[in-house]
């Protein structure tokens, strides 16, 4: 368990941990030099459980000086308990106040009431502070008090007690994706480079391997955990880690150590915003998340103008992307970086570019507020996967889960690197029922439409591949049929005539006997038969897929179509262009003709045109 100190410059808290600990936090020259810690103090107090078992508390000693308050706030990023230290002498000052809105506004679970220096006060002076505090600060009334002196030892022993009692109640996240907030780096003779920092939760071994904020793999090669030797990392732990792999210059304060890969980095996050000082509906701001300091805009969603101590929905759009996670919180400040504004609780990453103040979109990030407050990841899932489908890599990164953690008492579906809801598959595929349909009604001499036109006609929105297997599935089912490539709805039929058919035997050979498109008047004046009907015809059998006219009245056998395609294909998968001249070449064709086929093939969505060559446009056509 790691517990954080603030206060009010030379209110004690230093000392306090010495007489908790035995460590002197201000260790640094110029440190002990000024009086005050610039930086980030760490001390450790070896305890024993109840239970006989050795454990070690942290304490992170943070800063209580206006000019270097933005390291306390990457300090306390994850921590969730704090001791905040009042001067019986001197009371409330400004960084009080200041240290006390930050640990309201990153909800720590347990803070505790240390008033220091009391031989310096009468306990009168003592009991009116007390009061004075929790009547201005509510939140604080249910918050155990110590009073104690560093110096004479009073209420040392006490307080002790009571923080070996809160570690046996932490619950640490360590059956979740190891992540780790980095906020130094150095490099130690004989053993390398070593990084230190908070586990935000997870678990790490020696010899584990996880990812770099840059997506390069790190080796843990050792690891001191609350400032002793270990074989194990903790969430809740400050921790250092000795790592292979990367050069110093690699790595950097604000960067993490993730067991999940780090892919999902963004510039544009949904908050829950408590605001503790007036804010315009767009405001630029510091944001700090856990070792990271970054500027960029809070533009509120559901008003324009927030008041005091309210909550609201915002959007932040980050000046540099940051690896953040739901649930994950921010401290905001004013662009001039000398007040506290308010903090955020991530409700969402990557959140939608059109629409953010839509009634809809409002009424959705209500809702997911309500289960990211109560932690009910199976009604968040549900609501996330109303109208989508995720990639399961982005989910579990958002959520910071394993794929074994995902909720089994839903309707969602995982199928290769996707996860949907069985409701929203079933609503995607009555859409495309629905369009192919409209189409029947208005191309009825048509036979149907090819998978990808369907795709682009009723669902472009969704992602190709698993719209296109969700197609499948209603042909495997018999909901739609496929003839010759061309789906359509079971019922829906084109068909030849008697006579027609007897006309078709006859042009058929016509078009066995070469590898040549023919024109209709070609095939009228070979088989003696009258050129309207013919063409009549050879439509008609472009609609039941047995001819393709590539121009007017010019046709190819559908058989040689399939076979130029299939060249084309692994011609281009293997040089990924094609030139009309190559093609020309292949089937030893008049440039013209080559020119037609590769136009016609543009037109269907098979290829695309890009200045002289062409690209696969669309694998699965003929």
């Amino acid at each position: 368990m790691i517990v954080v100190t603030a206060g009010h410059v030379d209110h004690g808290k230093t000392a306090l941990l010495q007489a908790l600990t035995g460590t002197n936090t201000a260790h640094l020259p110029e440190e002990k030099k000024r009086g005050l810690t610039i930086d980030l103090g760490y001390a450790y107090l070896p305890i024993e459980t109840p239970h006989g078992k050795h454990d070690i508390l942290g304490f992170i000693d943070v800063p209580g000086h206006q000019r270097f308050l933005s390291n306390m706030l990457a300090g306390v990023g994850g921590i969730q308990h704090a001791l905040l230290a009042v001067s019986a002498e001197e009371g409330i000052k400004p960084q009080t106040e200041e240290h006390l809105e930050i640990l309201k506004l990153l909800r720590f679970s347990h803070i505790m009431l240390v008033i220091t220096k009391a031989d310096r006060a009468k306990a009168s002076r003592i009991e009116q502070l007390i009061y004075t505090i929790q009547n201005h600060y509510p939140f604080l009334v249910e918050a155990p008090v110590f009073v104690t002196s560093a110096h004479t030892g009073q209420g040392i022993e006490a307080l002790k007690n009571h923080l070996i009692m809160l570690n046996e109640q932490a619950k640490s996240a360590t059956d979740k994706p190891f992540r780790y907030a980095i906020d130094r780096v150095f490099n130690v003779k004989g053993a390398g480079l070593v990084v230190t920092g908070t586990a935000v939760a997870g678990q790490v071994k020696i010899g584990d391997e996880f990812y770099l904020t840059s997506d390069q793999k790190v080796r843990v090669k050792g690891i001191h955990a609350q400032n002793s030797p270990s074989e194990i990392g903790l969430a809740g732990q400050r921790l250092a880690l000795n790592i292979a792999n990367v050069e110093k210059e690699q790595v950097q304060r604000g960067d993490w150590i993730t067991e999940l890969a780090p892919h999902f980095a963004t510039d544009r996050i949904t908050v829950r915003l408590n605001v503790i000082q007036p804010l315009k509906e767009s405001t630029v701001a510091h944001l700090y998340h856990f070792a990271s300091h970054v500027t960029g805009k809070v533009s509120l969603l559901n008003t324009k103008q927030a008041v005091e101590n309210g909550d609201y929905f915002a959007e932040i759009l980050l000046d540099e992307p940051l690896h953040i996670a739901v649930n994950d919180r921010l401290i905001i400040r004013s662009g001039d970086d000398r007040q506290t504004l308010g903090s955020a609780e991530v409700l969402e990453i990557h959140s939608p570019k059109r629409y953010k103040r839509s009634e809809a979109r409002l009424s959705f990030v209500n809702e997911l507020a309500k289960t990211t407050a109560c932690d009910d990841f199976t009604a968040r899932l549900a609501l996330m996967l109303q109208n989508r489908a995720l990639t399961l890599d982005f989910l579990l990164w958002a959520e910071q889960r394993f794929a074994s953690q995902l909720p089994e008492n839903t309707d969602a579906i995982v199928y290769d690197k996707w996860i949907f809801s069985c409701k929203f598959k079933q609503q995607i595929q009555q859409r495309m029922v629905e369009k192919l349909t409209e189409y029947h009604a208005n191309h009825q001499d048509q036979l149907g439409l090819s998978k990808a036109r369907l795709y682009r006609m009723a669902v472009l929105e969704q992602p190709e591949g698993l719209a296109l297997q969700w197609l499948n599935e209603l042909v495997a089912e018999g909901v739609l049929a496929q003839t010759r490539g061309w789906v359509h709805l079971p019922e829906h039929r084109i068909e030849f005539s008697d006579r027609e058919l007897q006309i078709w035997q006859q042009i058929r050979p016509l078009f066995e006997a070469t590898n040549q498109a023919l024109w209709v008047r070609e095939i009228a004046t070979e088989l003696n038969l009258d050129e309207t009907d013919t063409r009549n015809l050879l439509y008609k059998a472009g609609k039941l897929g047995y001819a393709v006219p590539i121009v007017k009245d010019r046709f190819l056998f559908a058989e040689q179509i399939q076979q130029f395609a299939s060249w084309i294909k692994a011609f281009v998968q293997t040089h990924g262009e094609i030139s009309v001249n190559q093609l020309r070449d292949e089937l030893q064709y008049g440039r013209k003709l080559t020119v037609q086929l590769m136009e016609y093939f543009d037109r269907t969505g098979f290829l695309r045109r890009k200045g002289n060559v062409h690209l696969l446009r669309d694998a699965e056509s003929f």
